[in-house]
């Protein structure tokens, strides 16, 4: 598989390059969010997360496979001590969401008390992360609080209280930082829409 320049999807990309448009198995998608925009808004809610979380010791628990990378990115910018823990959920399939947590893989930490941070890649319906939550409520933590790179408020069904969000963004398929189509792209360092 290639993009339209001809570069196997499968090549690293240096850093200095950014490809206006990439094409993944059957769909074209266009520059959406920059690299650099990203790991400023990251430090930016880093930052908030610091100042809320102070002297909490907070876990972070990212949710596998789209924000693998956040997750890591904004361990790097916390000013406070914290851990992170990874799970595995499923609830997407191609491009649109299924909105039912299939399944909670990975859980290994006592919650008992802790603060938690749960770390998702996007939030869309919200019906997964309502569902999240609930897994997430029988093991006991003090509080639970959601951080999301991506917010896409007009597509939310349920209420959820999101205090940690990078980007809000409309109801677009996007790839790249973590997030595929079908498995691909999650390497790509900007964030693309379909186009």
């Amino acid at each position: 598989m290639v993009n339209e320049k001809n570069v196997p999807l499968h090549v690293q990309i240096p850093h200095a390059i950014i490809m206006e448009t990439v094409r993944i198995l059957d769909r074209d998608f266009k520059i959406y969010l920059r690299e650099a925009d990203i790991q400023k808004r990251i430090s930016e809610t880093a930052a908030q997360i610091s100042r809320d979380l102070e002297g909490k010791n907070p876990l972070l628990l990212g949710v596998l496979n789209g924000a693998f990378m956040f997750a890591a990115d904004l361990l790097r910018a916390l000013t406070i001590p914290a851990e992170i823990s990874f799970i595995k959920v499923a609830s997407y399939e191609g491009t649109a969401s299924t909105g039912t947590v299939s399944q909670l893989i990975g859980l290994n930490e006592s919650l008992e008390g802790r603060t938690v941070v749960i770390v998702e890649d996007i939030i869309d319906s919200g019906l997964s992360m309502t569902n999240l939550i609930e897994e997430v409520k029988k093991h006991n933590p003090a509080e639970i609080r959601i951080c999301t790179l991506l917010l896409k408020p007009g597509n939310l069904q349920v209420d959820l209280d999101v205090p940690y969000c990078c980007f809000r963004i409309p109801n677009d398929f996007i790839v790249g930082y973590g997030l595929d189509y079908d498995r691909y792209g999650r390497g790509l360092r900007d964030i693309y829409s379909v186009l």
